[in-house]
């Protein structure tokens, strides 16, 4: 039988190795506060039974806040297996998986032709990238909000200087 030492050693080692994997090939994990992320939702004006993509959705704390507090259907896309495993663990154990999906892709690869409203927190250049994928896929009207950085190029219809919160609309 499996002891929770063990377990703790199994579960300490996961987020190490996942912590030195996102350093070399992945956008870092930096959690966005709670607080945060009910203010960027209501700035995104999210309604009820839209649906929110979350590139790079981490642990789930957007896709869970959207989908409790806005009532909006979330699909979150996280290429980290530990992060993607954590995010659906969280997601089933508050009983929230049939408004939540978590796919374990690249965002590059997802399609996001139905999405009402993307988030992202990622880095400038990752933005850069993702242009012509949100350009070309998303539906006209949808919303783009970034956390952090701006997209270089593009007018933020709503914005907020003190949290660095950009919202942009196709």
């Amino acid at each position: 039988m499996i002891t929770i030492a063990v377990c703790a050693l199994i579960i300490i080692i996961g987020i190490i190795i996942t912590y030195c994997y996102s350093i070399f090939y992945d956008v870092p994990f930096v959690p966005t506060p709670k607080p945060i992320v009910r203010r960027i939702l209501k700035m995104a004006e999210l309604k009820p039974d839209e649906l929110l993509y979350d590139l790079g959705s981490g642990d789930g704390r957007v896709l869970i806040m959207a989908t409790r507090e806005f009532e909006a259907k979330c699909i979150g896309i996280e290429l980290n297996l530990f992060r993607y495993a954590l995010s659906n663990w969280r997601i089933k154990r508050m009983g929230l998986a049939n408004q939540i999906k978590v796919i374990r892709s690249s965002f590059f690869e997802a399609d996001l032709s139905q999405a009402d409203v993307v988030f992202m927190y990622l880095l400038p250049s990752i933005n850069e990238k993702l242009k012509p994928k949100l350009i070309n896929e998303l539906k006209k009207g949808a919303r783009v909000i970034t956390f952090s950085y701006i997209m270089n190029g593009w007018k933020a219809d709503k914005f907020d200087d003190e949290l660095k919160v950009y919202r942009y609309k196709i």
